[in-house]
Parts: C-alpha cells; structure tokens; sequence
C-alpha cells in the first residue's frame, strides 16, 4: 500500500512490488494520479491494483480510504508513507499556521497511517511500515521540510518500539539528492531501497537506508 503514489518515488515503488507479485493499493490526492499511476502498472504480472483518493491531512477521508483498500486487498505487508509537501521555506519565512499545515503532510498523514494500520499488521505477525524521510541533513533552505522529515524518523523510531516486537519492521528511506529518471537518483534504483528493507529477515532488521547517488 502506497500514500503518496505519485510519479517519482511513488509509482517506483509500486511498480517494483507489483513485479514481485505482489496486489498494489494506492492513495493520492488526486483522482488522476491514482488513476495513471494504477494505469503505469498495467501488464506487470502483478496481483491486483486497487485506488483510493485522500488528502493526507484530512484524517477521516485518509482513515476511509485506508479501510477501502484492506477492504479490496486485506491487511498490507507493506505500507510505504510517501507524501511530503516540498518548498523552500526558510527559518521566519512561514507563519505557525504554516508550519502546522506542512507538519500534517510530512507527519501527520505518517502518524494516522500507522495508528490505522499497524495495529492489524502486528496482530497478524509481520509486515514493514516504510517512510520516505528525505534528505539526511537539515537544510536551513528547507526548514519546514527538515523539521517534517526530522519527525517522521522519529515516528519510524516510536513505531519499531511499539510495534516491532510483534514483527513490523519499521525503517525510512532518506534521499540525498532532486529524483529524476536516469540520473544517480533514479526513482527505480531508489525503490530498491525499499525491497530490500520488506525482505531483511526479522533478526537482520535495518532501520534506515540512505541513497545517496554514489555508484
């Protein structure tokens, strides 16, 4: 299950877990990014595609579109949080307000998505809760994203403590560099990141992988 299935990371991640077989659910804003993303997956030998739309600051359409797709597809093995509200902004530039709405996309969204779905995971025994965390440093020329980023590896913390006795492994995945197709930040070579941390075996867990463009 992908929140945030946009182009880039998004449908790279989609589309390499629909290549190991596995039924896809996608989460977006907007209908047509679902809808292209879903498309972009057609004829991949995969199981499944199931879409929802919600903005991920708006708590309930979030936690109804996540019951839509347990609904259609069961309880996730895998949920990536890929939703970010990126801008330079830097420290005094945004109001309070500001900073209180880019926090509900950077961690808000994060936070209702694990509270609704890692309790069933860790009932069940297994599954990997993903966060795409950004960028490894904080950077003065993006401060409400690198506070947003600073919580959500936070959040992955909290969630292993929680729930990582029951076997949820929860990591982030930071990117050190603009994504683009054919360059070092490849989104397709940046989803391997995110397989390789699913398929770490329970006494092997990593909890952070950094892509950083190097070969």
């Amino acid at each position: 299950m992908v929140v945030g299935a946009g182009p880039g990371i998004g449908l790279a991640v989609a589309r390499r877990f629909a290549r190991e077989g596995y039924a896809v659910g996608l989460v977006a804003r907007r209908a047509e990014t679902v809808r292209d993303t879903a498309a972009a997956l057609g004829g991949l030998g995969g199981g499944p595609v199931a879409t929802a739309t919600a903005d991920a600051t708006d708590e309930t359409a979030l936690r109804a579109a996540l019951d839509s797709l347990t609904g259609a597809l069961g309880t996730p093995h895998t949920v990536v949080y890929n939703a970010a509200l990126i801008r330079p902004d830097a420290i005094g530039d945004l109001s309070l307000r500001e900073h209180l709405d880019a926090w509900a996309v950077n961690v808000g969204g994060a936070l209702v998505t694990a509270a609704h779905l890692a309790p069933a995971m860790a009932e069940r025994g297994s599954g990997s809760f993903l966060v795409t965390s950004g960028m490894p440093k904080a950077k003065p020329e993006y401060a409400s994203l690198s506070l947003g980023k600073a919580g959500v590896r936070a959040l992955v913390s909290l969630l292993d403590g929680t729930y990582g006795p029951a076997g949820v492994h929860a990591a982030s995945i930071r990117v050190d560099g603009p994504v683009a197709p054919g360059t070092a930040f490849d989104p397709d070579d940046i989803a391997a990141h995110y397989w390789r941390l699913h398929t770490e075996p329970r006494g092997r867990w990593t909890h952070e992988a950094v892509h950083s463009g190097d070969a």
